[in-house]
């Protein structure tokens, strides 16, 4: 995997503040020529740079305006049927392994208290699921973001790497 440099990480940048930004308004912005945004942007999609569009459509938009962390404790030997049973909740929309007292963290919006109940029900009613401690995010204080990240001027280094 190739590291990334400086024209990656500026592209990253121009694209995380103009997201419908054409090859051509690109290769305008950085003064690079368009075949080579072309190229970078195939090489960047390649290496998974990219999420999926998915990951921007707002839940508030469709009906589910109330988000919560769930952090389920599980039986361990049933992992794998209780993340499949999981994904088949359509409310719960990210979860992740953790260390700690929790096992998963999920992240389960709801279209208010009562379907909030109803989703925790389903959650608490999987084979194995032995607690799940349920709080209500009252706002988002920071939003996904990376900018930060790509203002730093460089990559982290890979695993093994200096």
């Amino acid at each position: 995997m190739h590291p990334m440099d400086d024209i990656d990480l500026r592209l990253l940048d121009a694209l995380s503040q103009d997201p419908k930004a054409t090859v051509v308004g690109l290769s305008q912005r950085l003064a690079l020529s368009r075949n080579t945004v072309q190229a970078r942007l195939t090489r960047l999609e390649n290496r998974g740079a990219f999420l999926p569009f998915e990951r921007r459509v707002n839940p508030a938009a469709l009906g589910y305006p109330l988000t919560s962390f769930v952090h389920i404790h599980v039986q361990q030997r049933l992992l794998g049927p209780i993340v499949e049973a999981l994904a088949a909740i359509p409310e719960v929309v990210e979860a992740h392994g953790l260390t700690g007292s929790a096992d998963i963290l999920a992240r389960v919006v709801a279209s208010g208290a009562e379907d909030l109940f109803r989703v925790n029900g389903t959650i608490l009613g999987i084979d194995g699921v032995e607690r799940a401690d349920t709080s209500l995010a009252m706002a988002e204080l920071i939003p996904h973001r990376m900018r930060p990240l790509l203002a730093t001027g460089e990559a982290a280094p890979a695993p093994g790497r200096p």
